[in-house]
């Protein structure tokens, strides 16, 4: 019995520990970033992809090294067969075996063998960028993700903070209840209204805080813990370099965007597809070379100088003419180009894309940015007039309908203010990543 309690306060104190381990979890967007890059899906096949250029271009290469090839065979024969050493037909049982040895090189081609590796070198280069692209995205949706965290984070202790003001008043007219000291008989159910809409709007504040937890888990795709706590981020980190316009960040991102890269390289491996395909149309030349040699147990001699004696070598030079060929290769050829002009549209869409989305986040940053500042304006403004609102109406000047509605207008300005903050943070985070800042 005794040994029983022991082991229910122990294991009691065991699952605290364990509670506030898991409580105190605190991420670091480094964290964050590691965690999503290692687990996307869609950065494992990208990299998978790369890898099957990169297989892709030592193919290519290791075509121009010459063919050869061996082989060895035994033949047993009965009844009528020729002899392989007189070359005179017979009729008995033989046992012969054959050796070779060939090697075979294309010497010339239409340079179609140079345009197929410089075609794959291209498509790997495409393919690291497409990789790299593929990282940057979850680089920049991880960041916008944890600044949302953040955000709601700070919504959620400022509605916290309201609530603690309206359980302040609301005890208050309680207690002036109690003596009939109410300036109105509906001052006591006023501010208790007021009150549990502060406590709807904590609510609120806590679901939008773990929605967007929820949305920063699934993005490092780990199962979600509700406990866990994200590092903040000092004020320096906040703040998104603005001193540019939304033309120069679309050139640097031109330069600089793996994305933009990828599909400028595909576009150019496809060039050389094109070159590729021409090359097969000229005639080819090839050098080959062997050695054979020969044994038969109807030789007398042994194997060895069989083996030795009965070799043979040859060099041949071939010459291939493609005439006609039910158009195969010219058929080729226009796949190619047709290739060539899906990837050129493939790069014009992407960098057409790339500059309406620049366009957008700068018009949303700066927007923000003039938001958060006529707010700050207003804050400052219903901040003021609160305090003089709560002076009067503690004095029974006031009733207190004015009261609150000086209190909500306060509320809800400090709500935005702190939302256009995290929006132009957020668009300045993107625009940063347009510009290549954001590259893990």
């Amino acid at each position: 019995m005794r040994f029983s309690k022991y082991f229910l306060i122990i294991l009691f104190l065991a699952c605290g520990i364990l509670a506030h381990a898991q409580q105190d979890t605190v991420i670091t967007l480094q964290q964050c970033l590691d965690i999503a890059i290692k687990n996307n899906l869609q950065v494992k096949q990208a990299s998978v992809t790369a890898e099957q250029a990169h297989i892709g271009l030592n193919q290519a290469k290791e075509n121009l090294i010459p063919y050869i090839s061996g082989g060895a065979n035994r033949n047993l024969t009965s009844g009528r067969a020729l002899n392989p050493v007189t070359n005179a037909y017979i009729t008995q049982s033989v046992t012969s075996d054959n050796y070779n040895l060939s090697g075979n090189v294309t010497v010339f081609n239409g340079l179609a063998l140079q345009n197929a590796i410089r075609q794959a070198s291209l498509a790997y280069q495409s393919g690291k960028m497409a990789f790299q692209a593929a990282k940057d995205i979850v680089t920049v949706n991880v960041i916008t993700t944890y600044l949302q965290v953040l955000d709601a984070k700070e919504q959620l202790g400022q509605s916290k903070s309201q609530l603690a003001v309206a359980k302040e008043n609301l005890d208050i007219a309680a207690t002036k209840e109690g003596y009939g000291a109410n300036t109105t008989a509906s001052t006591y159910s006023d501010l208790k209204g007021a009150y549990a809409g502060n406590v709807v709007g904590v609510i609120q504040a806590q679901n939008s805080l773990d929605a967007a937890k929820l949305t920063l888990f699934q993005l490092m795709n780990i199962p979600y813990n509700r406990n866990s706590d994200l590092q903040p981020l000092s004020a320096q980190d906040l703040i998104g370099d603005n001193g540019v316009n939304a033309d120069q960040v679309y050139n640097t991102a031109l330069q600089q965007l793996a994305g933009v890269k990828a599909a400028t390289l595909m576009r150019e491996s496809a060039e050389k597809g094109v070159q590729y395909a021409r090359g097969l149309l000229y005639p080819q030349l090839s050098l080959g070379a062997g050695v054979q040699t020969n044994y038969s147990n109807l030789n007398s001699s042994s194997y060895y100088n069989q083996f030795r004696n009965n070799y043979g070598t040859y060099v041949s030079f071939g010459l291939n003419v493609p005439i006609f060929a039910n158009h195969l290769k010219k058929n080729a050829v226009t796949l190619a180009k047709l290739n060539l002009q899906s990837y050129q549209n493939i790069e014009d869409n992407t960098k057409v894309q790339l500059k309406q989305s620049v366009e957008t986040a700068w018009y949303n940053m700066t927007a923000a940015y003039k938001r958060y500042k006529a707010l700050q304006d207003e804050a400052d403004a219903y901040t003021e007039s609160y305090r003089v609102q709560k002076i009067r109406f503690d004095a029974g000047v006031i009733t207190s309908d004015l009261f609150l509605y000086a209190k909500n207008n306060m509320d809800a300005a400090e709500l935005n203010l702190i939302a256009a903050r995290y929006d132009y943070i957020i668009y300045s985070k993107i625009l940063d990543y347009y510009q290549g800042k954001l590259t893990q």
